[in-house]
């Protein structure tokens, strides 16, 4: 992991299309503004974690249809 010491109005790049600019810092957050093209995704962690469970739940639920599919087939 990069650790890096930026002040509010200062930067960072990723790349050549993400830039996350220190917008403020109070008390003990941090507001960060964030400019990234469209097609980049970007979500808080806790919501990414909970996209990712709800696709990994609607694989399941994919891969049991499917077996309840090919079964029914069988009979």
């Amino acid at each position: 992991m990069l650790v890096l010491n930026r002040k509010a109005g200062e930067s960072i790049r990723i790349g050549d299309e993400i830039e996350l600019k220190i917008v403020s810092v109070e008390g003990g957050q941090v507001k960060l503004g964030i400019e990234a093209p469209k097609h980049v995704e970007i979500h808080r962690q806790e919501v990414y974690a909970a996209i990712q469970e709800e696709n990994e739940e609607a694989t399941m639920f994919s891969e049991t249809l499917l077996d309840l599919l090919k079964s029914s087939k069988k009979d």
